[in-house]
């Protein structure tokens, strides 16, 4: 049996090998793994310089590629820059010829020209000597001419510019004939068509209806009963209307006297409805009146409204509305304004439509051209310049106030419409029984007329005919000739137009008549 320190010592003698051994065997190892290593580093780098021997050929050869790309690039270029400058340099060279051409042509003008020039300045002597020449014959056919003339070269001069001053204003008025017949016989056929179609397609009544003053009695003892206790009815009446009440022999009638046309009416029916209630007192006058006014009033709406509805129009301000109804009210020559405004704007609308205007605003001129008569009792001034100053007033368009304020032939009308509405003013009014005029009245005009064309130096005779429409003027021959007499016909025209006032026109024939008589012995 071993002792405890041989077991000790064969124990670390055994620790001892052991260690020996495991460090052997570790040296070895860590010598392999390092043999390993190096192979593969070895292997590694030869790899990593095969790797970059062939990214280098790739990279030569990308550098080769993108050499001739941009080789090829630059030749194709180079070769447009000379096809561009062959381009150019023919074009250098043609107009080098054009130019050396030109400079030709220009040598040989400039050759031409000298060439002329010598020729004209010869000429020009050759023409000096003719003038001198022509210049003493002249001179001696004047002495010649003052010889047997027995006329100075002024005088000479004076009667021949005399001659040429009459030639000439014959020739001139020869023509102005013509071609005033020319217009004349174009435009009167033309708006003759215009006119014509409208009046034909236009059919309103040609008598007008007027307002008559006069109430009706059931008996005379009625009479009394307006006048009242100490006439104190017929006081009130007139108060509160405005109008005055005439009550004379007349068997059952009672006359009603008023400026007012709108007045007069409220006046009429009131009295009609007392004198059919029978009670008669101020009390109940008042009321009636009252009453009767609020009702025409409204009547007067309702006739303005049917106007604008009958001709078409649309958008016209009520104060227009109800001053259009007013004029049912209000007479010209008889003629009834309403009827007569109606009538104007229709015809204005057909002849608008003829010539291509606008046919509301030729309506709407013609509706409105006479609506100052409604208010010309009220305000001062010409009824034309009171109906301009209304459409102003109330919005109506520029074209439509301008027509309605020159329709009667104010010269400084610039506006067409204006020209229609007088047409179609002229057209209503001149309607067979239109309009009526007084038989003192018709005559003074007839004999205005005449004396106008009396008053002209070598007028005969004169005659107004067509109801003053025509003025036929017969002249002495010895005294006006043939263009004297067209000039007679304009100065009496434009006289007329400066001192008379009529509708329509006034045609002026002026008539000259040259009789040669002999005697047989």
């Amino acid at each position: 049996m071993l002792s405890p320190l041989a077991t000790i010592l064969i124990a670390l003698g055994t620790a001892i090998a052991a260690l020996f051994l495991g460090w052997t065997a570790h040296r070895r190892i860590g010598e392999g793994k390092v043999l390993g290593a190096e192979q593969l580093a070895e292997k590694i780098v030869r790899e990593a310089e095969r790797e970059a021997e062939n990214q280098k050929k790739s990279a030569l050869l990308e550098a080769k590629d993108e050499w001739f790309r941009e080789k090829a690039k630059l030749d194709r270029e180079t070769q447009t820059l000379k096809s561009e400058i062959l381009g150019v340099e023919r074009k250098l060279q043609e107009q080098e010829g054009n130019l050396n051409r030109r400079a030709e042509v220009l040598d040989k003008k400039d050759r031409d020209q000298k060439r002329l020039e010598r020729e004209l300045e010869t000429k020009t002597v050759q023409v000096d000597e003719r003038d001198k020449e022509l210049q003493r014959v002249l001179l001696e056919q004047n002495a010649r001419l003052q010889r047997i003339s027995g006329m100075t070269a002024d005088e000479a001069k004076q009667q021949l510019i005399t001659n040429l001053e009459n030639e000439a204003r014959s020739e001139a008025a020869k023509r102005l004939q013509e071609i005033r017949e020319d217009l004349n016989r174009n435009a009167e056929r033309e708006a003759r068509e215009i006119i014509t179609l409208a009046i034909q397609r236009c059919a309103a009544d040609h008598s007008a209806e007027s307002t008559v003053s006069v109430v009706h009695l059931p008996s005379d003892e009625m009479k009394g009963r307006i006048i009242g206790r100490e006439g104190r009815n017929i006081r009130a009446f007139e108060t509160v209307t405005g109008i005055d009440v005439i009550i004379d022999d007349t068997p059952e009638a009672v006359i009603l006297s008023g400026f007012d046309p709108v007045r007069r009416e409220v006046a009429k029916r009131a009295l009609e409805r007392l004198v059919t209630d029978g009670r008669i007192h101020p009390g109940r006058i008042e009321e009636v009146v009252a009453k009767v006014q609020k009702e025409l009033d409204e009547q007067i709406i309702e006739l303005g409204e049917a106007a604008v509805l009958e001709v078409g129009l649309h958008g016209i301000h009520p104060e227009i509305v109800k001053l259009l109804g007013r004029l049912q009210y209000r007479t010209s020559y008889g003629q009834n304004i309403l009827q007569h405004s109606k009538e104007v704007a229709w015809i204005c609308g057909m002849i608008a439509a003829q010539l291509g205007f606008d046919v509301q605003i030729a309506k709407r001129s013609g509706l409105l051209h006479d609506l100052g008569k409604a208010v010309t009792h009220e305000v001062e001034g010409a009824h034309a310049q009171i109906s301009m100053d209304l459409a102003q007033k109330y919005g109506e368009p520029a074209d439509v106030v301008k027509a309605v304020g020159y329709h009667h032939h104010d010269p400084t009308a610039e506006n067409l419409y204006a020209a229609l509405v007088m047409a179609a003013d002229a057209v209503s009014g001149a309607r067979p029984g239109a309009r009526r005029e007084s038989i003192e009245n018709y005559v003074k005009r007839l004999e205005a007329l005449e004396k106008i064309a009396d008053s002209f130096p070598g007028v005969e005779k004169s005659f107004a005919i067509q109801a003053g429409r025509e003025i036929r003027i017969m002249v002495e021959p010895k005294h006006v000739d043939d263009s004297r007499a067209l000039q007679l016909a304009s100065d009496v025209a434009r006289k007329v137009e400066k001192e008379l006032q009529y509708p329509g026109q006034i045609k002026v024939v002026v008539i000259r008549e040259t009789r040669a008589m002999e005697y047989a012995r």
